[in-house]
């Protein structure tokens, strides 16, 4: 392998080694003053830094229900989480996810309550409107539980989303409190746009 090394002003130097393969890679340098980022840096990378649709440490979050949320029966109802897990960008606040990066953005949920009734529901509301369902479950003597997941666009500026749950036992109900496992919200960037 050939090398070539470059001293430096005072003391040491720097070895630019070519790799053993075939062919004739080139190494281009920027025309601007910089720092080349090794794998052994300690240099921390910025999101700014990174190409287009890269996502790094884009907005994430989780979020959970300590106290009950009373669900209309047959009437689709916002579900409150006012309990934060994280949220890394400041971007969760009354029951809300509003993202201020543009991208695509992972989003999970989850509701249970111990009441019978003929089935829940559960779905991602974005800006105000149903923009998909998640699972209906039937419930059994235990209670109920629906939970869902969605890739779903978001601007960066206007756009939120928000969890609904539906139920059907012929009156209002309540979901179950304080449980961080069982009715909860979490969403990340996957992908920028």
């Amino acid at each position: 392998m050939a090398s070539v090394i470059i001293l430096g002003d005072t003391s040491g130097s720097v070895t630019i080694t070519a790799p053993a393969v075939a062919g004739t890679p080139t190494l281009t340098l920027p025309t601007t003053t910089g720092t080349i980022l090794t794998t052994a840096s300690t240099a921390v990378v910025t999101q700014a830094m990174l190409s287009t649709n890269v996502v790094g440490n884009g907005p994430a979050f989780s979020a959970y229900q300590s106290s009950a949320t009373t669900i209309t029966n047959a009437t689709w109802t916002k579900l409150t989480f006012d309990t934060e897990t994280f949220d890394t960008n400041s971007n969760f606040a009354s029951s809300r996810f509003t993202p201020t990066v543009a991208g695509y953005y992972q989003v999970s949920s989850s509701w249970q309550a111990g009441f019978t009734a003929s089935f829940g529901g559960i779905a991602f509301y974005k800006n105000g409107t149903v923009w998909q369902y998640g699972g209906f479950i039937s419930a059994t003597s235990v209670g109920v539980q629906a939970g869902a997941s969605a890739l779903i666009y978001c601007n960066g500026s206007t756009d939120y989303i928000e969890i609904y749950a539906y139920q059907a036992t012929g009156s209002s109900q309540n979901t179950t409190t304080s449980s961080s496992a069982t009715t909860w919200f979490s969403g990340v960037l996957v992908r920028s746009a």
